[in-house]
């Protein structure tokens, strides 16, 4: 056999060349096959012979473009996952962590009011209920006892001139408490039943003046020949009748209606303070009055100062006509 047949035959095969590197495109190329043949519908797929295996490391170039991305979008949407839940406190550490009987005692004490605080609220309830007691009681006093006292008193002035009208009355004899009269003050537009004796409930409560006829106290009747006819009203509350007798002026009239005549007397003096003891001001000749001699006289008697009874008011009048009713209403009560 020839020499270079055995030495081609028998002779160790030369190495192979190593094959030369891809080129930067070819290694983008191969990188899209491998990874559509990776990615495709029948799932991944094994590289095929003579190729190169993409690196799938941290330094390979297509995880680092991914990472950007990723990092791109957490920075975007408020950071990583981690990101996302720093600052939120777990589940687990929300939970109230279970506490001991004791110390929820000592919890349910400490919400207790104390000694101290029950009591202020009891003292503060104490004051709201006196509050509100006294003001009741000041509205009926100032407003529901003149609202009642004048409906007492219109009914008994309408039953008075309609016994009149009938010719029922009797002059002269009157009971306690019983009506016998109107008494008209014009300036104050003041017309009010006068009743006989001066007792709180019967006659000045009800929104009546009242004629002093007790024993002490007793006065003369509009129709006697001389005297001083007395009477005493309410200033405040109950009709309050007498509320501003201290705005008449000498002068101003002041008129008692009967069953059968008026009387006009005319305002001559006030006294503006005097103590309730001072029953001279009822005299024939009243004291303090100014007159001189006995005469035809009216005094109005009422508290001082307002929404008290500490002192008395009085006003004093002389008569000075005495009127048929059958001859019409005298001139101070027309127009």
């Amino acid at each position: 056999m020839p020499r270079t047949s055995y030495d081609a035959a028998y002779a160790p095969a030369a190495p192979a060349e190593p094959a030369a590197p891809p080129s930067s495109e070819e290694t983008v190329a191969l990188r899209i096959a491998d990874l559509g043949a990776r990615t495709g519908p029948e799932g991944p797929s094994t590289p095929a012979a003579g190729s190169r295996a993409v690196p799938e490391g941290p330094g390979a170039p297509g995880g680092r473009a991914a990472r950007r991305k990723a990092s791109k979008r957490h920075g975007k949407h408020g950071g990583s996952d981690a990101g996302e839940t720093h600052g939120r406190q777990p589940a687990a550490d929300t939970a109230a962590a279970p506490v001991s009987r004791a110390a929820a005692r000592r919890a349910a004490k400490a919400r207790k009011p104390g000694a101290a605080v029950m009591a202020s609220r009891a003292i503060g309830e104490v004051f709201i209920t006196t509050g509100v007691l006294m003001l009741l009681f000041v509205t009926y006093q100032l407003y529901w006892t003149n609202i009642r006292a004048h409906a007492q008193a219109d009914s008994e002035a309408s039953s008075l001139q309609d016994d009149w009208a009938k010719g029922k009355g009797n002059p002269g004899t009157f009971e306690p408490g019983q009506g016998f009269a109107l008494l008209h003050i014009p300036k104050l537009d003041v017309v009010v039943p006068i009743a006989e004796g001066t007792d709180k409930k019967r006659v000045l409560d009800r929104g009546m003046v009242g004629h002093y006829a007790e024993e002490g106290v007793k006065t003369a009747m509009p129709d006697a020949e001389k005297g001083n006819f007395g009477l005493a009203g309410h200033r405040n509350t109950h009709g309050e009748p007498f509320r501003y007798i201290n705005r008449l002026k000498p002068g101003d009239p002041i008129v008692v209606e009967t069953q059968n005549k008026y009387f006009v007397y005319k305002m001559s003096s006030i006294l503006p303070v005097t103590p309730p003891s001072n029953t001279a001001v009822l005299d024939a000749i009243p004291k303090g009055s100014g007159f001189k001699a006995a005469g035809r006289y009216i005094t109005l008697t009422t508290c001082t100062p307002e929404f008290t009874s500490k002192y008395r008011m009085i006003v004093w009048g002389t008569m000075v006509e005495e009127r048929p009713r059958d001859k019409g209403k005298p001139q101070a009560l027309v127009g």
